[in-house]
């Protein structure tokens, strides 16, 4: 910005500024101890403004400047009205599940995060298996290049209940663990920090066990080898309680707007996307519990309908 002058009064200085908008030029107007000082934002616009101001001095009075300062006034109410437009439709990727009232990541939401990748590094991403048996849904052993396992949940029926949630720890690849780590940190923070502790914990436990019980009686039959591939128990990943968190959240922001809740249609639409990517099993390591990811879903969304329509009663 460069300075063009001083006047000595406010109101002379912000007719003038006002004047100078009405005609295209950029100012701002701040009080200094020569008086009120003109600044122009355009480097090209100082020899203009300048002889613009020379005039004004000559006389201030004349009606042409008091009638352009209610147009300026006009003008900025519609500019300000095309900027709010413009900021609803500006969509930062950067921010994509951020919400206008901040929230820190939640301590259950951090632990359950720290515990993904606790579990990432002892199984090197799924590559450990003797770090992985006591958090399968059931226990593997191998005959040659095949793998067996005791029908009907053998572990959980003589007490290992931890089996039933313990999967969503397990991650197969960096994908798999980047992605779900990002979704938790949002998701799960949103919801700590509306909801509780207690809310986010209890919301996991059921939609974890829901989704990895599904996921092992649905597709558990069509397991043949040692390949990756739909229909193993090998399965993990805490991407279905992920989906869940975010159904419930859709639900919410949808139904229950006093609830805080909010989700920018564009995050809708890209987690869904990235639902059908897994459903297609277009990037390696994360197609394995598709059963997991749609149960988590509808659970999540069911879970959140319902909430909404008590706080609506």
């Amino acid at each position: 910005m460069r300075l063009i002058g001083h006047l000595a009064e406010k109101a002379s200085a912000l007719t003038f500024s006002d004047f100078l908008y009405v005609q295209g030029i950029g100012n701002d107007v701040e009080a200094e101890k020569e008086g009120w000082a003109i600044w122009v934002h355009g480097e090209d616009e100082v020899p203009r403004a300048k002889e613009l101001l020379a005039q004004f001095k000559v006389n201030p009075a004349d009606p042409k400047y008091h009638k352009q300062a209610r147009e300026a006034n006009q003008l900025k109410e519609q500019q300000a009205r095309e900027e709010a437009k413009a900021k609803e439709r500006y969509f930062d990727r950067t921010k994509l599940l951020e919400q206008g009232r901040p929230y820190r990541i939640g301590p259950l939401t951090l632990m359950l995060v720290l515990a993904c990748v606790v579990v990432a590094v002892l199984s090197r991403l799924g590559k450990n298996w003797d770090a992985l048996m006591p958090l399968l849904i059931t226990k593997i052993s191998f005959e040659g290049k095949e793998f067996v396992w005791a029908p009907g949940l053998p572990e959980i029926r003589h007490g290992q209940i931890w089996r039933l949630i313990t999967p969503i720890f397990i991650h197969f690849g960096a994908p798999h663990l980047i992605f779900n780590m990002l979704a938790m940190l949002d998701l799960g923070s949103m919801i700590e920090a509306r909801k509780g502790s207690l809310r986010l914990a209890l919301l996991v436990l059921v939609i974890g066990v829901a989704s990895n019980f599904a996921q092992y009686c649905l597709e558990v039959p069509q397991l043949s080898s040692l390949e990756f591939r739909r229909g193993s128990p090998l399965f993990g990943g805490i991407s279905g309680v992920a989906f869940g968190l975010f159904g419930y959240i859709w639900m919410k922001s949808r139904f229950d707007p006093g609830s805080g809740f909010f989700l920018h249609g564009q995050a809708v639409m890209m987690m869904m996307v990235w639902f059908v990517i897994c459903l297609l099993g277009l990037i390696p390591g994360i197609s394995f519990a598709n059963t997991a990811h749609t149960v988590g879903l509808l659970i999540g969304m069911g879970w959140g309908y319902l909430s909404s329509l008590r706080a609506k009663r």
